[in-house]
């Protein structure tokens, strides 16, 4: 069966070395009155980033204000200073320069500016927005996808309550990508980054929906490639070929191409979410700590799903007579990839130590809102679920 889909990615996109120069005129198409420029640490300041995003909006004839400091993982307490600057300033276009964090958070930004109560209202699923800021992105961390998304995933401060939510308000006008930008990514960051790309698929791909050809083959050859590149630029950071194969991809992997005609499974990820926002560990490593004992808990269920991936993205050799020890073999397979890469495979090797069970408990409350909620589609996970996953992969 073929679930029916409606495809929108209406941001556009800037490809290549010297795609900076283009980002005045982007702005100005956009009708801007005054900008906010929005990044994270010092990078974006040490690698001449920023100043050249200043020379384009003052060459433009654009007034703007800046705001640094968003941290990984990004805070609402960011995103309500970010708010009230923009009032004061009475700033009418976001300019987002970095990665996901940075972006997530100028657009959680753009809602708030458009909304009169608490904007947490958005993510605790009390209120539906009704309009957004419009945001421009200039990518420099290829990982979460935000650049062309429609998700949002925030931070709460109090009770560190880590939360997605999903609207086409928010998805970006334009993303200027150069994978010149990434070449100084450290090293962990950018195998964290290539983890996360590949599970934005990987969560489209596992689904219950398992005769759309096409999209199953647009899936596999991302996996494939990003798989493949990563391990090319972790020897030689300034790879240009294989660092724009990694940006390209994270921008596919999560502007929802590979979902048509399928159904996305998000359970991993809500999964994680609990892990990054009471630990603080990296997204696209907590990911890869969690995925393998999610994998084995579902694949009963939808063996063939996991023979698919096995042999199609893992290059596994399919054992007719046994495709549970051949999906058995693909997770293997993975685990082993994420190893090469520094990425952990549980959350003992993610945390240099044993998790608690109190720990456990208090991710499952988490994840699912006191027992309210259950997380996923290709298999619905409940608490026992949840718990379990858990306990798999400590």
């Amino acid at each position: 069966m073929i679930n029916d889909f409606n495809f929108y990615a209406p941001t556009r996109v800037v490809f290549g070395k010297g795609a900076e120069a283009k980002i005045g005129e982007l702005v100005r198409n956009c009708q801007a009155r005054k900008v906010l420029i929005h990044y994270g640490g010092g990078s974006a300041e040490r690698s001449g980033l920023l100043n050249v995003v200043r020379g384009q909006l003052q060459a433009a004839g654009i007034p703007f204000v800046e705001l640094g400091g968003v941290v990984p993982n990004p805070l609402l307490s960011k995103v309500r200073e970010g708010v009230e600057l923009c009032r004061r300033e009475q700033v009418d276009f976001i300019l987002a320069v970095g990665g996901g964090s940075v972006i997530d958070s100028s657009k959680a930004i753009g809602y708030g500016m458009c909304y009169d109560g608490d904007m947490w209202d958005f993510w605790d699923s009390k209120a539906t927005p009704k309009a957004c800021l419009p945001i421009g992105a200039v990518l420099t961390i290829p990982a979460a996808g935000s650049e062309m998304s429609s998700s949002t995933v925030i931070t709460k401060d109090e009770g560190l309550v880590k939360r997605g939510f999903n609207s086409d308000l928010c998805r970006c006008r334009f993303a200027v990508m150069n994978p010149e930008r990434t070449y100084t990514l450290p090293p962990y960051q950018t195998a964290a980054g290539a983890t996360d790309i590949m599970m934005h698929t990987m969560e489209r791909y596992f689904t219950k929906y398992e005769d759309m050809t096409l999209t199953d083959a647009i899936s596999e050859a991302l996996l494939r490639t990003v798989k493949d590149a990563v391990k090319v630029v972790l020897q030689n950071p300034e790879d240009y070929r294989n660092r724009a194969q990694i940006m390209w991809a994270s921008s596919l992997a999560h502007n929802d191409l590979t979902e048509c005609g399928t159904e996305k499974d998000f359970a991993t990820h809500r999964l994680e979410h609990e892990l990054s926002a009471l630990f603080g560990v990296t997204h696209g490593a907590g990911l890869a700590a969690i995925w393998p004992s999610w994998a084995r808990y579902v694949m009963p269920k939808h063996l063939s799903r996991f023979v698919q991936f096995a042999v199609n993205v893992m290059g596994v050799e399919n054992d007719f007579a046994h495709p549970d020890e051949t999906a058995e073999k693909g997770i293997c397979a993975i685990e082993d990839f994420y190893r090469s890469i520094g990425m952990p495979t549980n959350i003992h090797e993610l945390l240099g130590r044993e998790i608690t069970d109190e720990e456990i408990e208090i991710m499952v409350d988490k994840c699912s809102r006191s027992g309210t909620i259950t997380v996923g589609t290709c298999e619905v996970i409940d608490v026992p679920a949840m718990r379990a996953i858990y306990q798999m992969a400590r």
